[in-house]
């Protein structure tokens, strides 16, 4: 098998401080299987049920730092927000949330391998993220999307997701006033710690919007004999904006048809 150099690595530029590692580009080990067949996704870790968000990982508190500008931005979020001008977010009227968020979501996550991917099927909103293993790089220009471009690749039993690409409609985290710029760009380190424990590191940069890269980690929690189930957001749903931009509620019973 081909060694594969992980060489979109290195299209970050942040201070030699601020590279922890994720940037080298070591070629990875020509015996590391990628998933590019049938038989090679066989030799990959077993990551088969349902991961759910464990020891309260999905409301952890945030530590990230905004540059002057975007911490201007979020002040004058909660500000409004305490004025009562700001009575919703997003979600509230189903719109997801996008990457990193609803990877943190209290709802059930699958792994799907197949040839050349890794599709990861989120519960919350009925998202899917796809994760390239067959060695593409990213667009030049790719389409901004809630959850990004993704690529992977495995470094032994751990798979490293590089996404970029992401809509500038999104939150940093659950502060829907922390927002990021077009150099959004996030890493993720995903291994199984113990036999039903996944873990997920992720590293967020954003060199117009952070001081410094915010760097979390969750785990999750394997059921085995979970299924996902089916999340339609808008159904009986009672949300609404009004004209102006305040939150509205309808509490009329819902018509039998």
């Amino acid at each position: 098998m081909t060694a594969k150099p992980a060489s979109a690595w290195i299209e970050l530029r942040l201070p030699g401080a601020l590279l922890i590692g994720v940037l080298a580009a070591t070629p990875v080990a020509a015996q590391s299987p990628q998933g590019e067949s049938w038989a090679s996704i066989a030799e990959l870790p077993d990551w088969g049920g349902l991961f759910e968000v464990a020891r309260g990982g999905a409301f952890l508190p945030e530590t990230l730092v905004l540059t002057p500008p975007y911490a201007a931005r979020a002040a004058a979020y909660a500000a409004a927000e305490a004025r009562g001008e700001i009575q919703d977010t997003p979600a509230a009227n189903c719109v997801p949330p996008g990457m990193p968020v609803v990877m943190w979501e209290p709802y059930p996550l699958e792994f799907i391998f197949t040839p050349g991917k890794v599709t990861i099927m989120i519960e919350a909103y009925s998202q899917w993220r796809q994760i390239f293993t067959d060695g593409r790089a990213h667009p030049e220009s790719p389409d901004p999307t809630f959850n990004g471009h993704s690529i992977g690749h495995w470094e032994g039993d751990t798979l490293i997701v590089d996404s970029i690409g992401f809509s500038l409609d999104t939150p940093l985290g659950r502060n829907y006033g922390a927002r990021h710029s077009e150099q959004l760009r996030i890493v993720e380190r995903m291994r199984l710690v113990e036999p039903d424990l996944l873990e997920i590191t992720t590293e967020i940069y954003d060199t117009e919007a952070l001081v410094e890269p915010w760097i979390s980690t969750r785990v999750y929690a394997r059921h085995r004999d979970w299924i996902l189930t089916e999340y339609i957001c808008q159904q009986n749903n009672r949300n609404f904006t009004t004209d102006d931009g305040k939150a509205g509620i309808n509490l009329e019973h819902e018509v039998e048809r």
